[in-house]
């Protein structure tokens, strides 16, 4: 079984930062891409951040320029930076990871139990 774990989230007032982490563990071999996604209340869940499986980043247009996507692959921990917060990044942000376990011959996607993050006006 797979796990991801994630922490960092809470209430911050607008301006503010807050750094989000999620460790995947369990019978890992690998993992590929690691990324964050956001749903907020009454709307569609959507990419923050990710790392591709070719290792580059993308990033949503809304927060391009104040979060920034990280990864320690010793680890099998991606962290998300999130400064200059505005109450629109106010939603639960879910960890997702593509993990090839022992065993396994191809990669499956998992998904965290997210993390609550509010911004105050």
């Amino acid at each position: 079984q797979v796990q991801l774990v994630e922490s960092g989230g809470g209430l911050v007032q607008a301006g503010g930062s807050l750094r989000l982490s999620c460790a995947a563990s369990g019978s890992i071999v690998s993992v590929n891409t690691m990324g964050w996604y956001r749903q907020a209340a009454g709307k569609e869940r959507e990419l923050v951040a990710a790392f591709t499986s070719g290792g580059r980043t993308n990033y949503a247009d809304s927060v391009k320029g104040r979060f920034t996507i990280s990864r320690d692959n010793a680890k099998n921990t991606v962290y998300l930076q999130m400064n200059s917060l505005k109450p629109e990044d106010t939603a639960v942000y879910y960890c997702n990871a593509d993990v090839r376990r022992w065993g396994d011959v191809r990669y499956y996607g998992y998904w965290g139990q997210g993390t609550q993050v509010t911004v105050s006006s």
